[in-house]
């Protein structure tokens, strides 16, 4: 009887409202992902065989997950994981250090997080190591309760592992290949990296010690797999305070999703990513325009959040540059169309913003070398523009190589929206990119 009243409840509109978004932002804050990835079974299986061998019977491993962003990599590792962890011998052996490759980006730093995670400040206190690898020989050693075979396993997962080839002669990389490849200590290394050439990244030394590994994680989501996540996602549970309202959101949910309109927007994400990141990012946006004179999402939603979601955010930058700036970014893609891509200095932007000068009479654009300057640094600061490879910071201002981050594309899109954008300007600019 309770259970009946409860699915008769009929809340006011406001508080239904506040409901759906309390329920709905947390699913998509909280980044309420699936305990596992569907369809990398035989992924798991490997990786699982892998992880159990170092952490049961004390064989050192190393291997490398490769796949796209948001394919699931982390998702596997964290399953994978969860299931070792429910083994007793596991619990009590097994440590874990987690380094990233944007966190921990020289081997010092790395070096420090290892000692800091493994618990072992107070064993190092001050010593001091000749090198890096006895520094991490040392750590191991502490590890150890006896001989080799009473050695604690040690986990290391190394996430963004492209990042770590970039460190000063991969110093890191070399010593945890070569401790899993001896007999030092029971180690395994798990790398999970986006780049699918990342063992072109590797120096020859680090690669000898590498097990050669992979396992790949490809998407296999069809769009079909894709329209009913986003389905599910946007749907509100059985348990709803007020039944009739979720019933009738959820069905107009079902509509949303068959609409053209709405196929169409999702096509285009479905088609730049699969993850639940950006999935969620676009129904947030979505779910922010539901209010009490709007309680429904309509596909006007969608094709609103899907502009922002897929804005350029450097195209949008562009809008607020003062018209010297817009004109020096004209005067570098002009260069660039010239020299096809070359890197350019601010002597050459100013001479081809000269020629520009040149067909005028109007004094308006005749700014002081001091002027073109500060515009030119903002840029740099806007990051519009970066000093060219091999370009030395002690270089005169004025002579330092620089490249342009923006396409023609770009610059041409920001020209039409500029607001009150001079006409003369938008001819030069035509004139460049013709």
């Amino acid at each position: 009887m309770s259970k009946r009243k409860a699915k008769d409840t009929h809340l006011p509109i406001g508080e239904c409202i506040t409901q759906v978004h309390h329920i709905l932002r947390k699913r998509f804050c909280h980044q309420q992902l699936p305990d596992a990835p569907e369809g990398v079974e035989a992924q798991h299986r490997h990786l699982m065989e892998l992880l159990k061998r170092t952490a049961v019977h004390g064989e050192s491993n190393s291997v490398l997950i490769v796949g796209p962003r948001g394919a699931g990599k982390t998702m596997l590792l964290r399953s994978v994981l969860r299931e070792l962890a429910e083994e007793k011998e596991v619990q009590k052996n097994l440590l874990q250090v987690h380094l990233n490759g944007l966190l921990q980006t020289d081997d010092r730093v790395a070096l420090k997080e290892i000692t800091r995670q493994l618990h072992l400040e107070n064993v190092v206190g001050d010593r001091v190591f000749g090198s890096f690898a006895e520094n991490l020989a040392f750590l191991l050693d502490a590890l150890r309760k006896g001989d080799r075979s009473s050695s604690r396993p040690v986990l290391f997962v190394l996430d963004e592992f492209d990042l770590f080839a970039h460190h000063k002669n991969q110093t890191l990389l070399y010593n945890l290949f070569d401790v899993s490849q001896s007999a030092q200590a029971p180690v395994a290394v798990v790398g999970l990296t986006c780049r699918l050439d990342v063992l072109e990244l590797l120096e020859k030394r680090v690669k000898s010690r590498f097990s050669h590994r992979q396992i790949h994680l490809l998407s296999t989501l069809t769009f079909p797999q894709y329209s009913e996540r986003v389905r599910s996602q946007l749907s509100l549970p059985d348990d709803f305070p007020d039944a009739k309202f979720a019933q009738q959101w959820n069905a107009a949910v079902t509509t949303l999703c068959e609409d053209k309109s709405v196929r169409d927007v999702l096509q285009r994400h479905f088609d730049s990513s699969k993850d639940f990141r950006s999935l969620h990012m676009l129904l947030m946006l979505c779910l922010s325009r539901v209010s009490v004179a709007k309680p429904t999402i309509t596909a006007a939603d969608f094709l609103d959040a899907s502009r922002s979601c897929l804005a350029d955010a450097k195209a949008n930058m562009l809008h607020g540059l003062s018209i010297l700036e817009l004109c020096l970014i004209i005067a570098m893609k002009h260069l660039n169309d010239v020299y096809e891509g070359e890197p350019f200095n601010l002597q050459m932007v100013q001479n081809e913003f000269r020629k520009f000068l040149q067909r005028k009479t109007n004094s308006m654009y005749n700014f002081e070398p001091p002027v073109i300057m500060k515009a030119f640094e903002h840029l740099q600061q806007l990051e519009l523009i970066q000093l060219a490879d091999g370009s030395s910071a002690k270089t005169q201002r004025e002579y330092r190589l620089m490249r342009l981050m923006l396409d023609h594309v770009q610059v041409m899109e920001a020209l039409q929206k500029y607001p009150q954008c001079p006409t003369d300007v938008k001819q030069w600019a035509m004139s460049a990119f013709a």
